[in-house]
């Protein structure tokens, strides 16, 4: 299901482009598939913009040409995946902490394609996926406090086989914050957070996607469905 989904959405990649490759498991299948086919010819002269380390080293493996954000002055076409999208193709993302940089390409991207699997669609954020916050490290407590102040429930993410907290590749810390009743107001929600002393950045994606691929398993086979923005 999900090399289903990469597969479609590296349909869209052509030569030449600036492409931003995204972060997680289904992002690592379409930059594994990004490298096959400049490997055989089927594409040529492309520049990966990663979100990640970890899709840094994945792409440099694979022989895929990089350059730094920095370094290029377009980027034709972003694809990533997302932790929960609602009927308006508003996210939540930051489930493997790369939200900042993530954020940075798709804002860039002239066109941001998002390739999930059904379970990650939701009518409402936030109801079951918390909502990630880049914090500094000297002001997680501060920060975890204004978070409450509206109607949030933050926790510092831990790490997994770590002792101590997650760091992201900034070298930051992260709350994971639930509203009751999901969110609604997302826009408005992102621009508060974002206000907030102490944050970096925060998970909604808003008014940032164009397209959503979602993998599904119909009759025992891979399909993919291109969404309808409502």
């Amino acid at each position: 299901m999900k090399q289903a989904v990469a597969l479609a959405a590296v349909d869209q990649v052509v030569s030449g482009m600036v492409l931003g490759l995204g972060s997680g498991s289904t992002a690592a299948l379409m930059i594994k598939e990004v490298g096959a086919r400049l490997k055989d010819g089927r594409l040529k002269d492309l520049v990966g913009v990663t979100t990640s380390f970890q899709g840094e080293v994945l792409a440099a493996e694979l022989g895929i040409p990089l350059q730094a954000l920095n370094a290029v002055n377009r980027i034709d076409l972003a694809i990533d995946g997302a932790d929960e999208v609602d009927p308006a193709f508003q996210l939540i993302k930051g489930g493997g902490a790369c939200h900042v940089q993530e954020k940075l390409v798709a804002v860039r991207a002239k066109r941001f394609v998002v390739v999930v699997d059904s379970s990650k669609l939701v009518d409402t954020l936030n109801l079951e996926f918390p909502l990630p916050v880049e914090v500094l490290p000297g002001a997680w407590r501060q920060v975890q406090s204004q978070l409450e102040s509206l109607g949030g429930m933050a926790q510092l993410r831990m790490a997994v086989k770590k002792a101590g907290p997650v760091v992201t590749d900034q070298g930051n810390l992260v709350l994971d914050v639930k509203f009751i009743g999901g969110i609604k107001e997302s826009a408005a929600l992102e621009a508060t957070i974002n206000n907030l002393p102490g944050v970096l950045e925060n998970g909604l994606f808003i008014n940032l996607t164009h397209q959503v691929l979602v993998g599904e398993i119909i009759a025992g086979e891979p399909k993919v469905r291109d969404l309808v923005k409502r």
